[in-house]
């Protein structure tokens, strides 16, 4: 195994323990974990890969100041977007694991969550240009529909899954992806600024996005992705799923 390789599963251990640690004295009401979905974007034009990060408002009483990946809650109108092109088969098949009631529109429903989000927070739209476009879902969808755009599936990976340990007062259930910046089909300026969710928008490194102030999931899913790039950044690779079963904060694979 390739020393940096060791290196990045290491620093997954540590985070699993360190969750246990944390976690534990953690009292809050229990709270059913609602579907959520993010996108790691990867700028790989130069010989370093960059990820997309943004800093949320000091204001917000959900990680304030923290450097996050685009993403929120899955909304029922998203599995109802049309598609260029679907998931791939693995992609598909492992988002449908360990899931209630699993189907295929609930898996593409879990990806394009992601690309909605990453349009809510950042003004980026990921697809391809198209002449005409079906019929979309009321909301944010709309924005794709008026600049001709279909969101692309085809070349999204999904490298991750974490459940929010119980204790918490808000808890997701959190599907993490990625795909290459080459996906940005059109931009809306003026998403991001001092009054957004997102006050503003970094392109780093993977080095040195883990020096930023960031969430511990968020840490752990970069550690996650760069031992993917190592491993071939195959469709096939297993996912990481860390949850919390009978008080335990564990990392297993799907």
């Amino acid at each position: 195994m390739p020393p940096d390789h060791a290196n990045a599963i290491e620093r997954m251990n540590r985070f699993v323990q360190r969750m246990n640690e944390v976690d534990r004295n953690l009292t809050a009401p229990y709270v059913v974990p609602k579907d959520a979905a993010t996108l790691i974007l990867v700028d790989r034009s130069e010989t370093r890969p960059k990820v997309l990060l943004g800093k949320r408002h000091a204001r917000h009483k959900f990680m304030p100041g923290k450097f996050v990946f685009p993403g929120g809650r899955v909304d029922p109108g998203d599995k109802r977007m049309p598609v260029a092109r679907p998931l791939d088969p693995h992609a598909e098949a492992n988002l449908m694991k360990r899931v209630a009631r699993p189907s295929a529109a609930k898996a593409q429903g879990f990806a394009l969550a992601a690309i909605r989000e990453t349009f809510e927070e950042t003004g980026l739209l990921l697809g391809v240009s198209v002449s005409k476009i079906p019929a979309v879902p009321s909301g944010p969808w709309a924005a794709f529909a008026h600049a001709n755009i279909l969101p692309d599936l085809g070349d999204l990976h999904f490298i991750g899954r974490a459940i929010t340990p119980p204790g918490r007062p808000r808890r997701f259930d959190a599907r993490f992806f990625t795909l290459d910046a080459s996906a940005i089909a059109h931009r809306i300026e003026g998403v991001t600024g001092p009054e957004a969710e997102l006050i503003e928008l970094v392109w780093m490194s993977l080095t040195e996005a883990k020096g930023l102030d960031m969430p511990a999931v968020t840490g752990v899913m970069l550690e996650e992705l760069d031992a993917r790039i190592g491993d071939g950044f195959g469709h096939d690779l297993p996912v990481p799923f860390y949850r919390m079963p009978r008080g335990q904060f564990i990392r297993e694979l799907l």
